[in-house]
């Protein structure tokens, strides 16, 4: 029997919008029965509002202090404790997916689809290779489990229906391995809107000159009730933590709006921006490759353009 089972992400009691972008690629499948999972230390919050999304058939809640922190090494052999009743084992393409479904896959010893932008079957997906300058087709054995991301950028997030799914409350199955702890979460992305899943993203390049200067790029953020990003050569430069890092080898987004503030436009940054709604970029540089995607462009000074903008804002 073909049967989906969707791993919950969701911080602070809240679930996380990429959990409903999974959903939405789960749902091309063609397969109605959809379960999700909510690990939690309390998981009736969360629970409730996964139920809450249209397509999913029943929510299993699984209740353990172990759970109070999305530790990829506890998760996984619970997810393949579940594994039996599943043909489709799914999460989100984030940082939180890509630590845990490897472990997943390794678990049950099947390869992981990673990064899915396109369902064709139940077994076939297309994805991105070479930073997103080919999109290769791959097809999943038919008669093995099929673990894999899906990629929030290609996807909208499914809207919450009319009715509540079932919610069953699960005991946890699998011992903890005992190797990996949680000691802490440091975060150097500052308050405001989560990068990945933000509707308005600005983001700052090596022009900025450095950390002090990056303070221009977040003012201008908060401002717009934006998340922050940046181009790899300023996490480089150390301007910013790398977890703000957008592009091929950091976050691939899909926002509504994107500014592009002082990036040149390589290809890599470009992978990471490519299914953003507008695009809008600023560069002194009328030659820079970012105008060739961006949909309004302006060329000067980021320096003097970003006062004017936040006094218009």
């Amino acid at each position: 029997m073909s049967r989906v089972l969707i791993i919950a992400q969701h911080e602070s009691g809240t679930l996380n919008p990429a959990t409903a972008k999974t959903l939405s690629g789960a749902r091309r499948l063609g397969i109605d029965s959809i379960d999700m999972v909510v690990f939690a230390d309390g998981a009736d919050e969360v629970a409730a509002q996964a139920a809450r999304l249209e397509g999913v058939s029943r929510v299993l809640a699984v209740a353990d202090a172990g759970f109070a922190q999305p530790v990829a090494a506890r998760l996984a052999p619970e997810i393949a404790a579940l594994a039996g009743d599943y043909s489709h084992i799914l999460g989100p393409s984030t940082t939180f997916g890509r630590d845990l479904m490897p472990r997943v896959a390794a678990l049950l010893g099947v390869n992981q689809i990673s990064d899915v932008q396109e369902v064709l079957d139940s077994h076939s997906f297309k994805r991105p290779i070479y930073a997103g300058n080919a999109i290769v087709t791959v097809k999943a054995p038919a008669d093995s489990i099929v673990v894999a991301t899906i990629r929030g950028a290609s996807f909208s997030a499914t809207a919450e229906g009319n009715d509540s799914a079932e919610v069953e409350s699960r005991s946890a199955q699998a011992a903890d391995p005992g190797h990996t702890r949680y000691i802490g979460l440091q975060s150097g992305g500052g308050e405001g809107p989560d990068l990945q899943t933000a509707d308005r993203v600005v983001s700052g390049g090596r022009a900025l000159g450095s950390a002090e200067k990056f303070e221009l790029i977040f003012n201008f953020a908060k401002k717009l009730g934006a998340a922050v990003g940046a181009s790899r050569a300023a996490v480089d430069a150390g301007y910013v933590p790398n977890e703000l890092q957008v592009g091929q080898t950091g976050k691939i987004i899909a926002p509504e709006l994107y500014f592009a503030i002082g990036i040149s436009g390589a290809i890599q940054h470009l992978t990471g921006i490519k299914d953003a709604g507008t695009i809008v970029a600023i560069n002194k540089d009328a030659e820079a490759p970012i105008f060739e995607i961006a949909d309004y462009g302006l060329v000067g000074d980021l320096f003097q353009l970003i006062p004017e903008l936040e006094q218009l804002l």
